[in-house]
């Protein structure tokens, strides 16, 4: 229904923005590699996918093409729905996915929360020829670099909208953050508190 909606975004965390175009403002949910391209712009484009279920419509933005043919081939396999793909995408970048997939390796896919070995295989059964023609690029925008109660604050909120439970993300904030005194964005406290999860 919508190919790509260009605005200025009037919201913004590490999982979804609010892009006001003519007036209207969409929610629209992204993933971490979306986010660090975005961080610091107002005016964007967002590559969107409309996902319909019978009593819900949400948006899923991508700051490319083929971010979005990669959640799109994501969400293809059995047991991935586009709140899986959207952790994928926030744990691992899009050129890590492909490469994990086409040397088959599962482990790495099994250190994203909620894949488990089943699915890991999966995912490359269905996807390694597919993804294979897909030209990822290998360019990430700068992190921003703020001091660590509002990184803490803003990583909560994202895990908390990725459907974990409070309790929980605080403590593998805490965790996280003690054992990596140097991380000092939001970006990648998040990526870690992920893959403490998987």
């Amino acid at each position: 229904m919508y190919a790509y909606i260009k605005g200025k975004i009037t919201f913004k965390t590490p999982t979804f923005v609010h892009l006001e175009n003519n007036g209207i403002g969409y929610y629209i949910n992204i993933s971490l590699h979306t986010f660090s391209r975005i961080e610091k712009s107002v005016d964007v484009k967002l590559y969107t996918y409309l996902q319909v279920k019978e009593d819900d419509l949400s948006l899923y933005g991508f700051f490319d093409e083929e971010e979005k043919m990669l959640f799109e081939k994501l969400i293809s396999v059995s047991g991935i729905g586009a709140t899986t793909a959207q952790v994928i995408l926030s744990t691992l970048s899009p050129k890590d996915i492909v490469s994990a997939i086409i040397n088959e390796d599962d482990i790495m896919l099994k250190g994203v929360k909620g894949i488990g070995a089943k699915t890991a295989k999966r995912v490359i059964l269905d996807l390694k020829d597919k993804v294979s023609k897909l030209k990822i690029s290998d360019s990430i925008g700068s992190s921003k670099q703020i001091s660590s109660s509002p990184v803490r604050d803003e990583a909560l909120a994202a895990l908390m909208a990725l459907g974990i439970n409070k309790t929980k993300a605080e403590t593998i904030l805490g965790r996280v953050m003690k054992s990596n005194p140097e991380i000092n964005n939001v970006e990648d406290l998040i990526k870690h508190a992920l893959k403490q999860m998987g």
